[in-house]
């Protein structure tokens, strides 16, 4: 198949203002066109007043956060920091809200250096799908305004390249390989109804996509560092695949009769054998299908079993495994937030209190 590049631009998308990542429009898109196709989900016409996508609340969080998510909580004990701050790696962000004007920033930040300004990118990319790469040095999105886009580009914004048009913007975002050099997507006709999925090749002068053979009705993907696991959502639960989406294994006790669902996954382990996600009891408000970062519970993929995490009692926020196996956690600490490192072992190596500035942001990748 031969995807076209050409730069033809598709009819502007309007933003909404406010905490949410996309419009009332774009929602609906997510809404009908995602998780519709999704076995288990129920189909209905979407009205145009379909409630946005909450990305992260600067302050509190969705009652389905866990115990210490009510709005009535006291504030978090302060975190006292600890360890080498460089060793929590370089911790990328992007804002949790809409902001003023068509683009925005990509900042990250190294505990104990400067922060640096990055890439500018369109706002709703910003928000729903930016990703970066697992060495850190690119960024790739999709661009709603220009026919639904996949681009690459350094982290700085340079080297900037289209990969591929007519491309998933809020279902199955771009995933970076492991080794930095491929993305999995989806594509999807002008019209946004989602197709096959397809792995390219960022290094290739012209189009290089391995289109798969299988096409999971599923949603949001993970890859594992060590290539060998791609987790994604599917209906009200997980499935991890194999590198090109066969053999599917769901994760226990998060669909069905289960006690938990969850449709919003944030981090896979290098072996794919825990990830980060936000679960929420059967009764509870689950969000939209859109990306959501935040994470509320660590799991055993194997069994479905809740991983215990030194936090101290303070609520997650959000996790993300580095390839060494340890993990980040961003958690609640006085008004604001700290980052903790935990090692493979589950003991906490390292602590740093975030700035301020930070507050507004979410973190959407950690590299080395």
């Amino acid at each position: 198949m031969t995807i076209d590049l050409s730069d033809r631009t598709a009819r502007p998308a309007r933003h909404r203002t406010g905490r949410y990542a996309m419009t009332a429009a774009a929602a609906v898109l997510v809404i009908v066109v995602g998780l519709a196709y999704l076995p288990g989900v129920r189909r209905s016409a979407a009205a145009p007043s379909a409630a946005p996508v909450p990305i992260l609340p600067a302050t509190t969080p969705p009652s389905s956060a866990g115990p210490a998510g009510s709005a009535s909580a006291p504030p978090a004990a302060t975190v006292t920091p600890t360890g080498d701050p460089s060793a929590i790696g370089r911790i990328f962000y992007l804002p949790a809200e809409h902001l003023a004007g068509r683009e925005v920033r990509l900042r990250s930040w190294r505990p104990g250096q400067k922060p640096q300004t990055l890439a500018a990118l369109p706002q709703v990319a910003a928000l729903a799908n930016a990703s970066v790469s697992p060495d850190g040095r690119r960024v790739a999105w999709v661009d709603p305004e220009r026919a639904a886009t996949l681009f690459v580009a350094d982290v700085d914004g340079s080297r900037k390249r289209a990969l591929a048009r007519h491309v998933d913007q809020f279902c199955v975002t771009p995933t970076w390989s492991p080794d930095s050099q491929h993305l999995l997507f989806r594509a999807a006709d002008p019209m946004g109804t989602p197709g096959r999925f397809g792995v390219v090749d960022t290094r290739a002068r012209r189009d290089a996509v391995r289109w798969w053979d299988v096409e999971p009705q599923a949603c949001h993907a993970l890859w594992s560092a060590d290539g060998r696991t791609i987790a994604m959502n599917s209906a009200t639960g997980v499935t991890l695949f194999g590198p090109d989406g066969t053999s599917p294994r769901p994760i226990p006790h998060l669909s069905g009769p289960a006690p938990w669902r969850c449709t919003h996954i944030a981090s896979l382990s290098p072996d794919g054998s825990r990830i980060a996600l936000f679960r929420t009891r059967p009764d509870e408000q689950a969000g939209e299908v859109g990306r959501m970062l935040m994470v509320n519970a660590v799991l055993q993929t194997r069994t479905g079993r809740e991983i215990t995490l030194p936090t101290g009692g303070r609520e997650i926020r959000q996790a993300y495994f580095r390839p060494d196996g340890s993990l980040v956690l961003r958690v609640r600490a006085g008004t604001g937030y700290a980052l903790l490192l935990v090692d493979r072992a589950g003991r906490q190596v390292s602590a740093v209190i975030e700035s301020a500035d930070w507050r507004d942001w979410q973190i959407v990748a950690v590299t080395g």
